[in-house]
């Protein structure tokens, strides 16, 4: 046993019932001391960050995707060369309401009438409910061809597609004249030689027009692959000339 007057300070503040450990010896540092405290405000910070760290952007994200944009994943050759198989494209989901559909955008519609059995017989087309083509008429229009070396007119005005129908392809190898009811559009793939559109179906009940209530995006860009990158353009200029079917004569 020590005798010295510590051991005495000590034993005298233990025996009253004190943690000896709060208080420094003499001459000494305290041997043990408490541990920090985390201030709740810390760890409330803490779950603040997680929030607008993680939690909030993929918020966002999924919000952008379920209700601006689409994507999608092309497995047919029905508009090359503008699209390739394999090319993932983005659509916006705002365009088709605000502020409406117009010549010349591509679109991406749900299959108005199995469509897709003739379109390819590709397990990814066989897998999927959507199809996508270049939107040429609008209700109203008068779309029409006279088959192999003919343009294509709409409401009597041919249009030039060299921008962006596949090379060496045909506007159309049948020739064919549809007026396009209300609330529908007709639409045909940019590789006209091998695109089941508007002209194969006109025996699917809607004359081969597709209702605007199945469209679900207009094509904005084409993203991947990166060597692939591209802005799906409506090409307006070529039908810059066509007039609108009200102000037509029959």
């Amino acid at each position: 046993m020590h005798d010295s007057d510590d051991d005495e300070y000590v034993i005298a503040v233990a025996d009253r019932g004190v943690d000896p450990a709060a208080y420094v010896r003499r001459g000494q540092t305290a041997r043990h001391k408490a541990p920090p405290q985390v201030p709740e405000t810390e760890s409330l910070f803490s779950m603040k960050n997680l929030f607008t760290l993680v939690v909030l952007p993929f918020a966002i994200v999924l919000v952008i995707r379920l209700f601006f944009f689409g994507f999608y994943s092309i497995p047919s050759a029905s508009m090359m060369d503008t699209i390739q198989i394999g090319d993932r494209v983005i659509t916006s989901k705002i365009a088709p309401k605000h502020p409406g559909l117009a010549r010349g955008d591509v679109i991406v519609f749900k299959d108005p009438a199995h469509w897709l059995s003739a379109e390819s017989s590709s397990t990814s087309y066989q897998n999927s409910e959507y199809l996508i083509k270049r939107l040429i008429g609008l209700p109203g229009d008068t779309v029409a061809c006279k088959g192999p070396g003919w343009p294509i007119t709409i409401n009597g005005v041919a249009i030039d597609e060299k921008d962006y129908i596949r090379p060496g392809v045909d506007p159309s190898s049948m020739a064919f004249n549809v007026k396009v009811a209300a609330g529908h559009v007709f639409v045909l793939g940019d590789n006209r030689s091998n695109s089941a559109d508007s002209r194969y179906h006109a025996n699917d009940g809607d004359n081969g027009l597709v209702p605007e209530s199945d469209v679900v995006g207009v094509g904005m860009v084409v993203y991947w692959p990166i060597s692939r990158w591209s802005v799906l353009s409506n090409h307006k200029n070529v039908f810059a000339s066509v007039p609108n079917a009200d102000s037509t004569t029959e």
